[in-house]
Parts: structure tokens; sequence; C-alpha cells
């Protein structure tokens, strides 16, 4: 006669040693799939959060790995990071900067221009570019600083101002025409000087300027064809 199964619905037996026998196909699946729910989902590793002197930023890993050798990029971005670095209670790495002086960094990384407040010393981001390694915004802030030197020890900015006598029916034409750094200043009435049929017509003095940057000690070179027009809508007076 041929040996019955164990029982339906109970528990197999042993294995030699009392060892428990191997779990079924299915248990083993199930317990796969409750392990697989407690990993996190792969786009949020993509996030990454910073505490810079106590101000929080947050950026994308592709971001902070714009430069390959910043501190940034090795802070956060290489595998096995290469910088030891804290985190605090948010899981945020903890950097001893000026946040002041972050945004432009982080804002360079993400678009690649060179943006200052007016109210942020430009030795101030360059100060913050070289602490995190990032070449070619350090030239980039000296460029900036270099310029802004040049600009002024070459001292205040001087104008050349040119008065224009013209009619009323010349006036509009005279103002749209207007152009090669030529700005219009001021419009005084002169009255009526003439008669034209029937009708007075009134004069204008139009005062207009320009900056004074193509001169030679003092000495303003000959005004372009653009620039000679304009003075010839009018008598100087």
């Amino acid at each position: 006669a041929m040996a019955e199964g164990p029982p339906r619905g109970r528990t197999p037996s042993p294995g030699p040693g009392g060892a428990p026998g191997p779990p079924s196909p299915r248990a083993a699946g199930a317990a796969a799939g409750s392990a697989g729910t407690l990993s996190p989902p792969a786009a949020a590793s993509k996030w990454v959060r910073l505490n810079v002197g106590g101000t929080y930023f947050v950026s994308t890993r592709q971001t902070l790995c714009r430069e390959p050798k910043s501190f940034l990029c090795r802070l956060c971005c290489q595998d096995g990071p290469e910088l030891g670095s804290d985190k605090d209670e948010t899981g945020a790495y903890l950097i001893d900067r000026d946040p002041t002086y972050f945004g432009p960094i982080l804002n360079y990384l993400r678009h690649g221009k060179l943006i200052i407040n007016k109210e942020l010393a430009e030795e101030g981001v360059l100060e913050e570019a070289e602490f995190y390694n990032i070449a070619s915004l350090v030239r980039l802030v000296k460029e900036r600083i270099r310029d802004n030197e040049n600009r002024t020890s070459q001292g205040p900015v001087k104008h050349v101002y040119r008065v224009l006598q013209c009619q009323e029916e010349e006036l509009t034409q005279m103002v749209s025409t207007m152009s090669d750094g030529w700005k219009f200043e001021q419009l005084i009435s002169i009255g009526s000087s003439y008669n034209y049929g029937n009708e007075d017509q009134a004069e204008f003095l139009c005062v207009v300027s320009r900056e004074l940057n193509n001169s030679t000690n003092g000495i303003v070179k000959e005004p372009s064809e653009k620039a000679k027009i304009l003075q010839e809508r009018g008598s100087r007076m």
C-alpha cells in the first residue's frame, strides 16, 4: 500500500536534527517583497540638503558636481565621500561658512553665470569661490574686480553737453532720431519768434548729453556721422 503524505494544513515536520525545513517559494517571495518596500526611492537620492552657517540650501547632485574638483563635489557626489562631514538632525551636510555669499556660488553651478547683488562685495564671493575650489568662478570674479578697479581709477564719469535750437515741427523728429550714445536731458521753450502763415511757430532749446568716454587727455575725438547729424538738427547757442 502507498504511504500517505502529511495531512493538508499541517506544518511540515522538521528536518534532520530538529531544524525546520526550507520555506515555501510563496513565503520567500512575500518576505522579499516586504523588504523591498523599506528601501528609499531612487529619485530621492538625487537631492542634497546643505546647512551653510545655519541657512538651508537644497540642490541636486548634478548641479553640485558641475566642478568635479570642487569641495561640494568631493563632499557629497563621489562614492564614499572623500571629505568627512557631520550632518545635522535633518540629514543636511554641515558647512561652517557664511551663507550670504553661498547664493552666487550655487547659482553659478546651476546656470554658469556670475550674478552678484549690489549689496554683496565681490571680494566676499571670491573668498568663497576659492574655499569651494571652483576655478572657473574664481577667474570670473577676479576679472569683475579688475574691471571695477580700472573703472574707478579713471575717475568719475564725465559728460559732454550740447544745446540745440529747433523748431516745433522738427522737435519730434530730432528727439526720436538721437543715437550714438546721446541722451535727452532737458527741453526749454523760448517762445514764438517767427510766423509761418497765419500761425506762430514755437521754438525750443534741446539739451542732450553723452559720456565722455572717447577722449584722450581731455581732447574729444571727432564725432561720428550719427553725432554730426544730430548736431546739424539745430544751431549751437
